[in-house]
């Protein structure tokens, strides 16, 4: 069984945009986790203590800090899937949404 030929790709009109998005979620995600080396350099004993259901910071944030990282992918898939469906358009199709 053979696969088809790669489409062709052309220029992504997006990609300025992704790229702004990317770079605006990534340094929220980085001011989050330096809080978590923040804690963990200026009080680590804070790391310890229970701070829900049994559980101490240090799991908390860690667990807070991977589900964060899966939203945060989740909604620049969503933003940027949107930005790409509208500014790569073809003529064609902009002719045949009017």
């Amino acid at each position: 069984m053979q696969h088809k030929p790669a489409p062709e790709i052309g220029v992504d009109a997006a990609s300025a945009f992704k790229t702004r998005v990317g770079l605006i979620l990534f340094a929220a995600y980085g001011l989050v986790y330096a809080g978590f080396v923040a804690i963990n350099t200026i009080n680590p004993k804070a790391m310890g203590q229970v701070v829900f259901a049994g559980l101490n910071l240090a799991v908390v944030y860690g667990f807070g800090l991977i589900i964060l990282a899966i939203v945060m992918g989740l909604i620049y898939n969503a933003i940027c899937t949107r930005a790409e469906d509208r500014m790569n358009q073809t003529e064609e199709e902009i002719d045949h949404d009017l």
